[in-house]
């Protein structure tokens, strides 16, 4: 068997995935590095068992367009369109910034300007892949962070067009000048007039969003009827391919088609469909990719250099950095946002690749050069998951490094009661509160989360409620209760202990990650728990039964009997709690009681309904129900 086949290739991507980003993920460098150090080793330059990377890493690609359509099916034309100052605003001033800051540094090296121009427009670039992956996995992904972050990165992709005509004009006089490259393929357009090359494009993009609005929901409606679902996803991943596909035609970005593909099909009743179908397809294809770019990655020249790519990498990640800092804080964007939202755009991206290699074609600079910063890039690529978890550990964990948000005086008079946590769990229960005229304060030591409720009006304090002379100014000394609704288990623990030894006559209500967590915290006196999902998923038991036909009567008293028995057997259960095996036996027999006794009850409620419903007996008469039960 040919040891470079396809199919030996896949079995050796497929391998070095799954051993290495598990190992990575357990290490806490996240799956991105986890997929670029599998590419390193089984790509040419060390074990040499996939040979050149070229060809999978064209299929890899389709994994950034599977990406940006699934984005597109998340953002709906309003949001867009309330999205303009992030996107062409920040985005503009971070190409902008970074593109003046590295172009600067490239001169200072004795480039030539027309070269080093080019080098900061192309090192601008960002990768969406990776800065998207890792935002999602460190919990970003809808935050002020990840918001700034995508308007950036989708601004780059649209920057990506103009660029293909702006950089070949930076060619020597007398060098050939190259055409724009169509992503992969010759464009059909590309032998016309300028004017006419932009037409068709514009048609095509007119086409997109047309097909999209008006043709494409009949058509799945049609295929949606056939209730075959392996056709509807073949249909799904059709049109991502057609989108891509038209757009390589006319010259322009297949992920940039694909994302605007999603922008017009968000309001449509197929889009949870369409995601789950694909969503499993991206995966796959952005790990492909990551392990493309790690094979790509030419160890030699970092070998032979090695200290003048870990400083021109370091370089490059700073003045990406301090660029969107500047961008975000000329934006009013809080330093922190800003600060992380820099370190997660500081690597070179996808479209770096392409854009290197178009300009080493228009002769803007030499294959040296290109070849080198191939390597910066890749190297950058590999070292954003390093750069953001030691940020995440230095930085942004270190509540003295950040900037505080404005600190509110605490009003006049005695509070009734303190929350500690202003966040889902904390707003629900401190509403019922306030509704019945109780004085609350309000305790956060999120900054982002405060910066986000102030704007809706409410008065949060910034501050840890496990620091004591905090709670003392909160009025602690004088408050009724201390409710407890943060969601750091370890965190909770310590704070309702030091409340209580300062001020032991406070009742303290506290949120529960689990069974263990509360009697962890009931092992304080005067703590009353709270599990924080108990409620949620009793109720959605409840609401289930109505849904399957259950009687509201017979459904209420399930879920009621069911929180009576949890309740004794978990106070039964407390004494145990610390000891594994004797728990977990004793909690198999609780829960077995707690069958047997809601078994019986719905049984006995079952029987009452059908006698309830019995018909009259003969003669008229209504049998009456039996008065007494065994």
């Amino acid at each position: 068997m040919n040891p470079h086949s396809l199919l030996v290739q896949a079995l050796v991507y497929l391998a070095a995935g799954v051993i290495s980003v598990p190992i990575a993920k357990r290490l806490g460098l996240g799956s991105v590095l986890g997929y670029l150090i599998a590419g390193v080793l089984v790509g040419p330059y060390l074990l040499n068992l996939v040979g050149e990377p070229g060809e999978v890493q064209r299929f890899a690609e389709f994994g950034v367009v599977i990406l940006l359509f699934l984005i597109g099916l998340e953002v709906r034309p309003a949001l867009l369109w309330k999205m303009r100052t992030t996107i062409f605003g920040l985005g503009a001033a971070q190409l902008a910034g970074t593109a003046v800051l590295v172009g600067g540094a490239s001169l200072a090296l004795h480039l030539d300007w027309r070269a080093g121009f080019a080098v900061g427009l192309i090192l601008a670039m960002s990768s969406t892949a990776i800065v998207l992956q890792s935002l999602e996995e460190r919990g970003l992904r809808q935050g002020p962070v990840g918001e700034a972050s995508f308007g950036v990165l989708l601004f780059q992709d649209l920057a990506v067009i103009p660029l293909f005509a702006l950089l070949p004009l930076l060619a020597p006089a007398g060098a050939p000048v190259a055409a724009a490259p169509a992503h992969g393929g010759a464009s059909l357009l590309a032998a016309l007039p300028g004017w006419l090359e932009a037409l068709g494009q514009l048609a095509a993009i007119a086409a997109v969003v047309v097909g999209g609005r008006y043709l494409t929901r009949p058509v799945f409606r049609f295929i949606a009827q056939a209730r075959l679902r392996e056709i509807f996803t073949a249909s799904a991943l059709l049109l991502v391919v057609g989108v891509a596909a038209l757009m390589e035609i006319v010259g322009l970005s297949p992920a940039l088609g694909a994302f605007l593909a999603g922008v017009v099909l968000a309001e449509s009743e197929f889009r949870r469909e369409l995601e789950t179908d694909i969503e499993p397809f991206r995966g796959l294809l952005l790990g492909l990719f990551f392990i493309t770019v790690g094979a790509g990655l030419d160890l030699a020249l970092v070998l032979a250099h090695p200290l003048l790519i870990a400083g021109l990498v370091a370089g490059l990640m700073v003045l990406k950095t301090l660029a969107m800092y500047g961008a975000a804080r000329l934006f009013r964007i809080s330093h922190r946002t800003a600060l992380t939202t820099g370190v997660a755009l500081a690597q070179g991206g996808e479209f770096a690749f392409v854009l290197l290699g178009f300009v080493l074609g228009a002769r803007v600079m030499d294959a040296e050069l290109a070849r080198l910063l191939t390597a910066v890039v890749a190297v950058s690529m590999a070292a954003t998951p390093l750069a953001s978890a030691g940020y995440e550990r230095m930085i942004r964990n270190r509540d003295e490094d950040l900037a505080e948000p404005e600190h509110l005086p605490f009003d006049e008079g005695d509070p009734d009661v303190i929350v500690a946590g202003f966040g889902r769990f904390g707003q629900i229960a401190t509403r019922l509160l306030i509704a019945n005229n109780f004085k609350v304060v309000l305790l956060d030591s999120s900054i982002e989360q405060i910066d986000i409720i102030r704007r809706f009006g409410w008065p949060v304090h910034y501050g840890d409620a496990s620091r004591i002379d905090l709670l003392r100014t909160a009025g602690a000394a004088k408050a009724r209760l201390l409710m407890v609704a943060i969601d750091d288990r370890e965190k909770a623990s310590e704070m309702v202990e030091a409340a209580h030894q300062a001020f032991p006559h406070l009742m303290i209500l506290a949120r529960a990650y689990d069974r263990r967590h509360a009697y962890e915290l009931i092992k304080t006196p005067n703590v009353g728990v709270e599990r924080e999902t108990f409620e949620g998923a009793l109720n959605m038991g409840r609401r289930a039964l109505l849904k399957l036909g259950v009687s509201e009567r017979r459904a209420a008293r399930a879920a009621s009997l069911f929180r009576e028995q949890d309740d004794k057997l978990w106070r039964k259960l407390a004494p145990v709690a610390g000891e594994e095996e004797a728990y977990v036996m004793a909690t198999r027999d609780a829960r077995e009681t707690t069958e047997r006794v809601l078994a019986a009850e719905m049984q006995r409620i079952a029987e009452e309904e059908a006698e309830d419903d019995a018909p009259p007996a003969r003669g008229g008469h209504r049998v009456e129900p039996r008065k007494t039960r065994v």
